[in-house]
């Protein structure tokens, strides 16, 4: 009896990770095969073949590096960091974020064991070769430091004439009725600048 029970309890459990999993954003990073059409095949890193839908009206920017003087108080930022050695973050990445996307600090897979942070650069300070960012956000506030391996990167406007076979792409998706990936945005690389996502 007590098996059946844990049986049941687990199957339970499966299906509600399942129903919440199915609802969630899919995070799309890899490389265009084809655009057929509203179709968007792209080849995931981790190796797997993926369509993605393309609505009308989905959004297509490119990709640019941009010198970290773009960014200043007041600036919307998305920051990839990893913590250093004495347990401080310290950003790999910052790029440009438009005001849609919502505040976050937690968890990232763009980079092993990484954070994302997106929030507003509070204020910056000088500290040894780089600078300090004070990132406020909803519910709080990170200090991130930067240093010369730090990249920037800022988007322009794009159409489906960028999206090419070869180029790589990063996107939030969701599973749509049909039980199609769905994308509102795609950044995708140009002059082989890769997003930075």
């Amino acid at each position: 009896m007590k098996s059946t029970s844990k049986l049941l309890i687990g199957l339970v459990s499966l299906a509600v990770f399942g129903a919440a999993f199915g609802q969630a954003p899919v995070r799309v990073r890899g490389t265009i095969s084809a655009l057929n059409g509203d179709i968007l095949a792209v080849k995931t890193r981790e190796g797997r073949d993926v369509e993605l839908k393309l609505a009308p009206d989905t959004a297509v920017v490119t990709t640019k590096k941009v010198p970290a003087a773009d960014f200043k108080p007041g600036s919307y930022v998305g920051v990839t960091s990893l913590k250093g050695a004495d347990g401080k973050l310290v950003a790999k990445r910052v790029h440009a974020l438009g005001p849609q996307v919502p505040n976050m600090h937690g968890a990232w897979d763009s980079i092993p064991n990484s954070f994302m942070t997106n929030a507003t650069i509070e204020s910056t300070a000088k500290v040894g070769s780089g600078s300090e960012l004070i990132l406020k956000y909803k519910d709080g506030e990170q200090k991130i430091l930067t240093n010369a391996e730090t990249e920037y990167f800022n988007f322009d406007p794009g159409s489906r004439a960028d999206l090419k076979s070869g180029e790589t792409i990063f996107s939030v998706a969701r599973v749509g009725d049909d039980g199609k990936l769905l994308t509102p945005r795609i950044a995708v690389s140009k002059g082989g600048v890769k997003p930075p996502q």
